[in-house]
């Protein structure tokens, strides 16, 4: 019998697995590419789509624009294509740049508020979804009152690149204001094939004067001639934008998909309006339903815990029978504005909050009846109970405050 010389095997397979090895067929030199960081549809007048990219200047990026000196370019370039279809105006786009396009660092996906009204958004986020480059984690956000493609052409100052600055404000806005709110692709797509349940977005518009936000001048002076704002959330029924909420009535929305991270209260006091303000530190908020009747009876509980940051009137916080009369009123508070909240979506008939996904869960049987009518016949006439517990974890760094030594 021969011996086998098994580091000869090992060997031999070593070479023949050479031969399957692919290498770098898929390679990319980046100076061949053209990063895209935001994308932005609308329509023209003739009902062609108008494609919008926001291609980074690598060059310009690291010094940035902080010092605002004479000559410096842009961080950003943004062009513009039309066609019959959202990936028609990406293949003319390609006609006006020297480079391939190339979407994977793309975290910002802008739809005009006029696409979203007249046809909805549902159909174009297939040509988002189905590319590969695409990131499923990218933010969608519609402009208000705005061409989206203006977004996008509009600079910015502290973040250079102006998707970046979009995608901050609704991080902080959520963290901090508790008014709008972060949404993805893949969010989105998942709100609307679920039953029960539509979506939300943020909005973002443009103050100021559009065409000088386009010049590197407006970031080279300390008050901007156009900035970014984002204090409103769209509304949608069915994939189509139907109203805008702000303030006390976007923030109702976030409470109600529990996404409130930290949020002001404000109360009146003393028959002062708003002179004690209470920060929420943390909350948690849940859904339940009760399906026994022939209409379900939503529950909306919201556990709150926050701090006393400002007092304009004198109070004696050290008095622990003025907290506990603080945290009644604190509960009323918060339940009059999420109360005001569901009423206004009740009108709308639009389940923006997933009361009927709660239905669903809770009895499967029930909601079989209901959902082919569940938006325009159950959802506005649904029964929706509140109950706020509120606590008072701080008054901050001191507990009176010294206008309680002072004479009013």
């Amino acid at each position: 019998m021969i011996p086998i010389n098994r580091s000869f095997i090992f060997f031999y397979f070593m070479i023949i697995s050479v031969f399957f090895v692919s290498g770098c067929w898929s390679q990319k030199e980046l100076n061949d590419l053209s990063i895209i960081s935001a994308m932005a549809i609308d329509k023209n007048e003739e009902g062609q789509y108008i494609g919008t990219v926001q291609l980074v200047n690598p060059g310009n990026v690291a010094g940035g624009l902080q010092g605002g000196g004479a000559g410096q370019s842009p961080t950003v370039t943004v062009y513009s294509a039309e066609g019959g279809s959202v990936l028609d105006s990406e293949f003319n786009l390609t006609s006006k740049v020297s480079r391939k396009l190339y979407k994977a660092h793309a975290n910002l996906i802008v739809i005009s508020d006029e696409i979203a009204k007249d046809e909805g958004i549902a159909k174009l986020l297939d040509a988002f979804e189905r590319d590969p480059e695409i990131r499923n984690t990218s933010r969608i956000v519609i402009a208000q009152h705005a061409k989206a493609g203006d977004v996008l052409k509009s600079l910015t100052a502290i973040d250079s690149i102006p998707s970046e600055k979009v995608n901050g404000i609704l991080k902080v806005i959520q963290q901090s204001k508790g008014e709008n709110m972060e949404v993805t692709l893949q969010e989105v797509i998942k709100t609307l094939t679920t039953e029960g349940k539509e979506p939300v977005l943020s909005g973002v518009k443009i103050l100021g004067d559009i065409k000088e936000g386009k010049k590197i001048e407006n970031v080279q002076q300390t008050e901007l001639s156009t900035i970014l704002e984002s204090d409103s959330l769209a509304i949608f029924k069915e994939g189509k934008l139907i109203d805008w909420y702000k303030d006390e009535t976007s923030r109702g929305v976030i409470w109600i998909l529990d996404k409130i991270k930290q949020t002001n209260v404000s109360l009146n006091w003393n028959e002062k309006e708003k002179s004690i303000i209470y920060k929420v530190i943390r909350q948690k908020t849940k859904l339940s339903a009760a399906t026994q009747n022939a209409l379900p009876t939503i529950t909306i509980h919201v556990n709150v815990e926050g701090d006393i940051r400002e007092v304009r009137t004198p109070v004696d916080l050290k008095d622990p029978m003025v907290i506990l009369d603080m945290e009644k009123e604190l509960e009323k508070e918060i339940k009059r504005q999420l109360e005001e909240t569901v009423t206004r979506t009740q009108q709308n008939k639009t389940d923006i909050f997933g009361f009927g996904e709660v239905v669903h869960r809770s009895d499967p049987r029930k909601w079989k009846t209901m959902k082919d009518s569940w938006n325009d016949t159950y959802f506005p006439n649904l029964k929706v109970e509140v109950e706020v517990d509120a606590f008072i974890r701080r008054t901050g760094l001191r507990s009176n405050s010294f206008l309680s030594d002072m004479k009013e």
